[in-house]
């Protein structure tokens, strides 16, 4: 058997155990994947010893940046994001590290502005996943500002407020089940029919940010799609690497 798994903390909103454990069961696949909620990263040295077995994981937050540290090899993509998702583990037990985020991001994008014209994003959430989020613009040449509550953006864009043909993404865990009633502190009132609002989140499968957005004509998006595109990019780098 093959064991595969997701590590970070916490794990309790996961996705990806129910989705892999069913395509092994769907596929007929002698595998089985794992999640290792570990409070701290350094767990990873005694996962590998306990589970020889285990040919590569996934990471989700807040690990994404931390796992470099443990790796012998990056791939070019995950070097410039700066974030990794996805592991490899060779018969050395050698660690290589790739990102599947943008893959993922990248389909959901595309699904999102479909037909549309985009003059700005934002992006809220500074960790590995807006990384993710950011590489993608730029390859696609959308400008972007990357919001953060280290400085005043939030408080500069809850004075302008949205304008037409916008793009705001959430990369933050705001609003993620189990504290589902929360949401980031945007001028949703100002939102309007030419505005996208992408959620990363997919528990709930409607956040308050998405739902805030909706009420004022906005298209809203979560991220099943990203995360299920990004989970199969990760299953095709353990089968073909």
């Amino acid at each position: 058997m093959r064991n595969y798994g997701l590590i970070g903390h916490p794990l309790s909103h996961s996705f990806s155990m129910a989705y892999f454990n069913n395509k092994f069961k769907n596929e007929a696949l002698d595998c089985f994947f794992i999640n290792f909620d570990i409070e701290k990263l350094e767990s990873v040295k005694d996962i590998l010893v306990q589970y020889p077995d285990l040919q590569g994981f996934t990471i989700t937050h807040p690990y994404k940046k931390e796992i470099f540290q443990y790796l012998s090899f990056i791939d070019e993509n995950a070097k410039q994001i700066g974030a990794v998702n996805v592991v490899e583990i060779d018969n050395d037990r050698k660690l290589t590290g790739y990102n599947t985020d943008y893959i993922g991001f990248q389909g959901l994008l595309e699904e999102a502005i479909y037909g549309k014209t985009i003059k700005k994003a934002y992006v809220c959430g500074t960790g590995g996943a807006s990384e993710a989020v950011k590489f993608v613009l730029k390859k696609k040449e959308i400008e972007f500002e990357n919001l953060s509550r280290k400085n005043d953006s939030y408080q500069r864009l809850k004075s302008s407020g949205f304008n037409s043909n916008e793009l705001i993404i959430n990369a933050t865990p705001v609003g993620m089940f189990p504290k589902s009633d929360e949401m980031l502190d945007l001028p949703y009132a100002t939102a309007n029919d030419t505005n996208v609002f992408i959620d990363l989140i997919y528990n709930p499968e409607e956040t308050m940010f998405m739902k805030e957005a909706k009420k004022h004509g906005a298209s809203v998006y979560n991220g099943l799609k990203m995360l299920t595109l990004q989970a199969e990019a990760a299953w095709d780098i353990w089968n073909t690497h």
